[in-house]
């Protein structure tokens, strides 16, 4: 489900793993990348479905860090139940009081959550016109919200100047300095079992992305 208001036709691909909205054309190249921010998102803003984690299942692998994060990420979605996989989630991310990580921008850049961060990524979000959805409880920094955007901006979602500068900019501004380090303490986390492969898979994306920004 989107966090976001401004709705659109959805497309749906990936091995059938997460929903992409596409109202542009874009590129296979770009769909891929929305598509895997799509996913990353629908991963961390709750626990997976059953068909979700029927969908990863059937991820396929190859020779590359992405790849290799995939193919373990399917065989571990293939022996993982709805009911583990919350478990799992919670002790992760909600906790009694906290979980083992907080998902957040500002806690990453700052060591408190609600700061600075949290403040630049509101004025940008209004600068682009995007609002998230009331239902959304968690601040707008949460890495999960932050991927949404990213699928968002690529396929066109926000009215918004959403071309690869827009992109690069959002990205820099909000996920160079932090998404890489979560992801490696969520790969890492005592209490990750099918979400370890999820944190070398975002680990080996944003790695990917940012040097693809770089190149700009």
């Amino acid at each position: 489900m989107s966090r976001f208001t401004d709705n659109n036709t959805k497309d749906k691909d990936l091995a059938n793993t997460a929903e992409i909205q596409c109202p542009r054309s874009i590129t296979d190249e770009d769909r891929a990348r929305a598509q895997m921010y799509q996913l990353l998102g629908a991963l961390l803003g709750s626990p997976p479905s059953k068909e979700l984690l029927h969908g990863l299942a059937s991820l396929q692998g190859s020779d590359t860090p992405m790849g290799s994060a995939s193919q373990t990420l399917a065989a571990v979605a293939e022996r993982t139940s709805p009911v583990d996989a919350k478990r799992e989630y919670n002790n992760l991310f909600i906790g009694v009081g906290r979980g083992e990580l907080l998902p957040y921008a500002s806690y990453y850049l700052t060591g408190f959550l609600n700061e600075k961060p949290l403040a630049n990524l509101r004025g940008d979000l209004i600068g682009r016109g995007i609002k998230v959805s009331d239902d959304v409880k968690e601040p707008e920094d949460h890495i999960g919200t932050l991927c949404e955007v990213m699928a968002g901006l690529i396929t066109g979602e926000f009215e918004c100047d959403s071309d690869l500068e827009s992109q690069k900019a959002f990205f820099d501004a909000h996920l160079a300095k932090w998404a890489v380090l979560f992801f490696t303490d969520l790969e890492q986390a005592q209490t990750a079992i099918f979400y370890a492969p999820v944190g070398s898979l975002g680990r080996a994306f944003m790695a990917v992305e940012a040097e693809a920004f770089a190149l700009q």
